[in-house]
Formats: structure tokens, C-alpha cells, sequence
């Protein structure tokens, strides 16, 4: 059996170590500060919302039309609650880190409760908006059992719903708390989506590995993205200074009824997918496409060879010039 390890006398010259290496370099360590929103608080806060948008298919079952009303009064108190703290530590944190010691803890409990009551007030809105992305599944997949698949299973489904319910946030100033959102359901699902991106209706993610879309992306209704889409920024714009402004538009805009296939790369603030468009597979695109296009790369030249064969097979038939699509890149 190995022996117990013990640091014994090292003990205080690490921990002297340590604590220097903390005052060395500030830029990761939280010390004589207040104010931290909880990442733990947040994430049981996904999952509490996630139970109260989809009841009786996350957390608690078995709920009928006799106990749903007070499986919600008590769940709806609960989510209020931390929601405010969360909002609350968020709000007090930036006060203190952009103004030292001058903070504003009254201002920021009063801006936590106006906002934790807006926000919860959307929460119907945000389930009905998500119900049309269920729906968008279902109908965009042929592999899909039924509705309740979708939901138990796809992370599309997880993914969307978790930025809803983040842009909402988003939308009302609150910092960091989306962020955290929706870089929990990334870590889950592999689906990157900055909880500023606007995100019209029934909106489907087929598989959604390797998808990114960025903050000032915005996305028409009827959309259908494939995975490994990346809708990015081409560059970064910067004032006088060099430092990037953040306030610009720097991602595409997808109209209505656009599909985009796996793989593909479109990029730029001033790009717009026209409605009705298709995107194909592994395409590069940094310009504006017009409505009802269809956008791929010329397919390789494919070689076979057959072991054995006493010739060689007769070379594929080259494709007409007719049969090409609008966009050729």
C-alpha cells in the first residue's frame, strides 16, 4: 500500500506561493470583492425553466390537471427568488468592478426586482415561440417519432430553448447571467449561441454539432440549419484607438424559409441570405444572396479505380451547364 502523502513543512511556503501568485496577477482571481453572480444558482435556474416551459417532460411527472396549478405556484416562487438574486449579484457586480467603491447596492435591488417581474411575465410568450420549434423539428425530421421525442431528446430542442429563454435576459441589460446560459447548454450540446442573436420563429437545428451563430446574427421565421454552420463575423471593426466595437453588427442576417446545410461558413455583418434560399453544404459565403438562390461549390472531380479490372471505368458524364444552380462559388 502506497504511503499517506503529506506536505508537511512545504505546506506554508505553497500557500506563501499561492498568495503571492494572486497578487502577481488580478486578472484571475475575485479577491476583496463583493459581488459574484453563483454559476450553480444559474444553471439550476436552466433547469427549473426548462420544468416550467415543458411540465411533466423535465423534473416532476405524473402532473394532471388537478396539481399542475400548484406544481407552478411553487415552482414559479422558487425560480423568482433565485432569478432576482442572480439579476441582483449580476447588476452589483458591474457596478463594482466599473466604479471600485462606489456602489449602488439599493439602485441594482431595485432594477433586479423591475426586471425579475418583466422577465418572468415573457415566460409564456417564450413557451409558445419554443412549441413552434418542436413543431419545427418534427416536421423537418423524418427520423422523429413524435413531439415528445423532440423534446426529451433532440439537442436542438435543449439548445434554442436555453437562448430564449437567455435573449430575454439579454434583451432587458442583464449581464453575464445569459452568458452563462447559454455556454452551459454549449458545454451540453456543442450548439454555440451568443444569447444576443434574434431568432424569429419555428427555428430547427438538424443534429447541431459544431453549429456557432453569433451575437448580432439575425434569423428570419421558418429557418433550418444543419450542423457544423458556422454565421460569424468577417471582421472586427475598431475605432480610432484599435479597440473593436462591440456595438456593431457584425453577423449575417438570414431572411424567412432559409436552409442551410452542413458545414456552411457565412459571414459578415452586411450579409443577408435572401428569403427561400438554400445554402448548400461546405460553401464560403461573405456577400449578400438574393431571395430564392441557391448557393453551392462546384463537386470534385471523382476518380475511381477497380482493383483487378482490366480496364478502367468509363469517366463519370460532365454536368450541364443547365442543371447548375443560381450560385456558383
Amino acid at each position: 500500500m502506497p504511503e499517506d502523502f503529506v506536505i508537511g513543512a512545504k505546506l506554508t511556503e505553497l500557500v506563501d506561493r499561492m498568495v503571492k501568485s494572486y497578487e502577481a496577477e488580478p486578472r484571475t482571481q475575485h479577491i476583496d470583492k463583493l459581488f459574484l453572480p453563483s454559476h450553480g444558482s444559474i444553471v439550476q435556474l436552466c433547469r427549473d425553466m426548462l420544468e416550467l416551459v415543458f411540465p411533466g417532460f423535465i423534473g416532476r411527472q405524473h402532473l394532471t390537471k388537478h396539481n399542475v396549478a400548484f406544481h407552478v405556484g411553487d415552482l414559479l416562487p422558487r425560480i423568482g427568488e433565485s432569478l432576482f438574486r442572480q439579476i441582483y449579484l449580476c447588476l452589483c457586480y458591474v457596478d463594482e468592478h466599473e466604479h471600485g467603491a462606489k456602489r449602488n447596492e439599493p439602485i441594482c435591488k431595485g432594477k433586479a426586482r423591475s426586471v425579475t417581474l418583466d422577465y418572468l411575465q415573457q415566460i409564456p410568450a417564450i413557451r409558445d415561440m419554443l412549441a413552434g420549434d418542436v413543431q419545427a423539428a418534427f416536421d423537418g425530421d423524418p427520423a422523429a417519432l413524435n413531439l415528445h421525442e423532440v423534446i426529451l431528446a433532440y439537442p436542438g430542442i435543449l439548445a434554442i430553448s436555453i437562448q430564449r429563454l437567455a435573449h430575454a435576459l439579454y434583451q432587458l441589460d442583464v449581464p453575464i447571467m445569459p452568458r452563462i446560459m447559454s455556454e452551459w447548454v454549449h458545454n451540453k450540446t456543442g450548439i454555440d449561441i451568443h444569447p444576443g442573436a434574434r431568432i424569429g420563429e419555428n427555428f430547427f437545428i438538424d443534429h447541431g454539432t459544431g453549429v456557432v451563430i453569433g451575437e448580432t446574427t439575425e434569423i428570419g421565421d421558418n429557418v433550418k440549419v444543419y450542423q457544423g454552420v458556422t454565421l460569424g463575423a468577417l471582421s472586427f471593426p475598431k475605432d480610432e484607438r484599435g479597440r473593436v466595437i462591440r456595438e456593431a453588427k457584425r453577423h449575417p442576417t438570414v431572411c424567412d424559409h432559409v436552409t442551410i446545410y452542413a458545414n456552411a461558413i457565412i459571414l459578415g455583418g452586411d450579409t443577408v441570405i435572401g428569403e427561400k434560399s438554400v445554402i448548400g453544404g461546405s460553401v464560403f459565403v461573405t456577400s449578400s444572396v438574393p431571395p430564392n438562390s441557391t448557393v453551392t461549390i462546384k463537386p470534385p472531380e471523382l476518380r475511381l479505380k477497380q482493383r483487378g479490372a482490366s480496364a478502367p471505368p468509363d469517366p463519370a458524364p460532365e454536368t450541364s451547364s443547365d442543371s447548375m444552380p443560381d450560385y456558383m462559388i
